[in-house]
């Protein structure tokens, strides 16, 4: 009871000091920080004020996506294999193809080629990473051929689309200068994205409510756009509106010369000419070769930027472009080419996201939550303290020094995780508070016991500590568990609140049988009393 050996005395004074350096950062402002240094605590939504955001992915984009690539793939494979067809049409409500070859024996040849054009997607609760087609091709006797989008393949499109769209949104928002911002999945297909001090999340709903993709496209000279229906492999797309004209319609081919994928870099900027607020681009290698190619086989031809199914611009190739960079003009303002560039850095969204909920908290909001949960904290510490000091007197106070710690030591592990503090966190704290004396109150009253018994004070002080330890690790093991179901099956604030408490009943359970127990030994060693004060 009374010996610790010195390595062990040093290593929890080290424990101390550590945690209490680790609080430090949380007083100066992380500007004034070094990178390495700048672990804080971050203020929630609910606590700074901002916007918060609930964002749903267009899963019946992605599938309408993926069904006219594959009508396009499948029109030039036929006509490669010299395989004749009718009424190749795509229905993407159904997640479906088909066609009827106009030869029934060669219906076999055309579901071959199909089958090439399948992609493998993971198969639904493996455990050993097998994979199967994304679409299953079937054949009629009258020659129909039909590609269905398989349920395994929607599963793992629906899931590479909300995590390629949460990276996206992520870069998006940090081009934006946003601080501190929390994006995660919801769902299966929704992205939550808080926004703590933004107050007019406007902006940001129209950055992330654009899917950004930008293609290069050949127009079709021979088609007119004013027809009813364009031709197959041609789409009929708007210009944009200058001037207050209607805006012109364009006879687009479908088929994608350069992606927008091969963007390396995109900025605002003017044009020295006409000082007109333009987009200035660069390609990837990849990119610049294959600009270099399509305008050096099309010279003299119209060739259009589509942006988000709109065409920005349509200019006439001169001369072959070998640079690998170009211009984007439009109706730019400063603000909306800036946007614009922030999107082509960010990249194109694999499928459009629209806004299901939105909320705004203001900052004065925020400041009422701080100033209450810090007053809950102090009268909750305050009365805690009084409480252990009258009931246990000298032994209460040692508690209360190692429920002082323990606030710090929660703080530096918050600080360490770089945790986001909200009022279900500061409730965590509270809450916290109240039972981390729990232990030091079965010590205390083993103790007692002991005394009543007829016990020397050495063998109170050691069956106190030693017989409650049991008891103690029984009773925070069942909070720990209690506390992983919430993170495990919650989300939020409520993980929030299951991380707080859950490192508060760790670190009660270590300052209670072991710096609570350093203090004691060092008291009755100096002290050697005949009774003990409890």
């Amino acid at each position: 009871m009374l010996y610790f050996a010195r390595w062990k005395v040093a290593a929890i004074l080290g424990v101390i000091a550590l945690g209490l350096l680790l609080c430090v950062p949380n007083l100066v402002p992380r500007s004034a920080l070094p990178n390495w240094a700048a672990r804080q605590i971050s203020l929630g939504l609910d606590l700074r004020g901002g916007s918060y955001l609930l964002l749903e992915v267009d899963m019946n984009a992605v599938v309408r996506e993926r069904v006219e690539s594959l009508v396009d793939a499948t029109r030039t494979g036929l006509r490669q294999a010299n395989i004749g067809y009718l009424n190749l049409t795509g229905d993407p409500n159904n997640r479906r193809l088909s066609l009827r070859v106009r030869d029934p024996a060669q219906a076999e040849a055309a579901a071959t080629r199909l089958r090439e054009l399948a992609i493998p997607v993971p198969v639904r609760g493996s455990a050993t990473g097998a994979t199967e087609p994304d679409i299953t091709v079937t054949t009629a006797p009258d020659g129909t051929v039909t590609a269905t989008l398989s349920d395994a393949a929607l599963v793992a499109k629906s899931s590479n689309a909300v995590e390629q769209s949460i990276e996206i949104v992520r870069r998006r928002i940090d081009e934006t200068g946003v601080a501190e911002a929390l994006i995660a999945r919801q769902g299966q297909n929704r992205v939550l994205v808080q926004l703590p001090g933004v107050e007019d999340p406007n902006r940001i709903k129209e950055l992330l409510g654009r899917t950004a993709r930008m293609t290069f496209h050949l127009l079709d000279e021979n088609a007119n756009p004013t027809a009813g229906a364009p031709p197959p492999g041609v789409q009929f797309l708007q210009g944009e509106a200058r001037g207050g004209l209607q805006p012109e319609r364009y006879a687009v081919r479908r088929r994608v010369e350069v992606d927008g994928a091969n963007l390396s870099d995109a900025r605002a900027g003017q044009d020295s000419r006409n000082g007109e607020w333009v987009v200035n681009f660069t390609f990837d290698s990849v990119g610049t070769r294959r600009f270099a190619e399509v305008t050096r086989q099309n010279v003299g031809r119209p060739f259009a930027i589509v942006l988000d199914e709109k065409v920005i611009t349509a200019p006439v190739i001169r001369e072959p472009i070998i640079g690998g960079s170009g211009q984007i003009s439009g109706s730019f303002t400063a603000r909306t080419a800036n946007d614009v560039a922030v999107l082509l850095r960010a990249g194109a969204l694999p499928a459009p996201l629209t806004v299901v909920e939105e909320r705004t908290v203001g900052p004065e909001l925020g400041a009422d939550a701080i100033r209450a949960g810090m007053l809950a904290l102090a009268a909750g510490t305050a009365f805690v303290f009084l409480y252990m000091g009258f009931a246990y007197g000298l032994f209460g106070w040692f508690a209360n020094i190692a429920l002082a710690v323990n606030i710090m030591l929660m703080i530096a592990a918050l600080s360490l995780l770089q945790a986001t503090l909200t009022l279900p966190g500061i409730a965590g704290i509270v809450l916290t508070l109240g039972t981390a004396l729990d232990a030091n109150i079965l010590i205390n009253e083993r103790i007692r016991e002991e005394v009543r018994a007829g016990r020397t004070p050495i063998q109170a002080l050691e069956a106190g500590f030693t017989k409650a330890s049991g008891t103690i690790m029984d009773s925070n093991l069942t909070n720990l568990i209690a506390m992983a179901c919430l993170y495990a099956f919650g989300s939020g604030p409520v993980k929030g609140f299951a991380v707080t408490v859950a490192i508060g009943t760790v670190v009660q359970m270590w300052t209670a049988t072991t710096l609570v127990r350093l203090i004691v030994s060092w008291w009755y060693r100096a002290r050697r009393p005949r009774e003990l004060p409890v």
